[in-house]
């Protein structure tokens, strides 16, 4: 069974909060590398959105989270509610 590489959090990882709802923001790449930054949120419910496309700079995956909240707001990150059940 192989190993899962080691990963460098940034110091910009960790929680956020807003409207009410808190997501974990956390922001790494291969540890010893000076490689691109990923960016991936998870929600208390363990939703996870991870940006396709890494970022040069860990201040610019966090740029990004910010815009994302900014223009969509926090709860677009909660998956999607379970439908009613149909009453007949």
């Amino acid at each position: 069974m192989a190993k899962a590489p080691k990963t460098e959090h940034s110091e910009l990882a960790g929680e956020f909060t807003d409207d009410g709802i808190t997501v974990l923001v956390d922001i790494y790449r291969p540890a010893g590398t000076q490689g691109d930054w990923t960016l991936e949120v998870i929600t208390e419910e363990d939703d996870v959105t991870t940006w396709e496309e890494p970022f040069p700079t860990d201040r610019e995956a966090f740029d990004e989270f910010l815009a994302t909240v900014e223009r969509d707001g926090i709860r677009s990150f909660l998956g999607e509610p379970e439908p009613n059940p149909a009453v007949h």
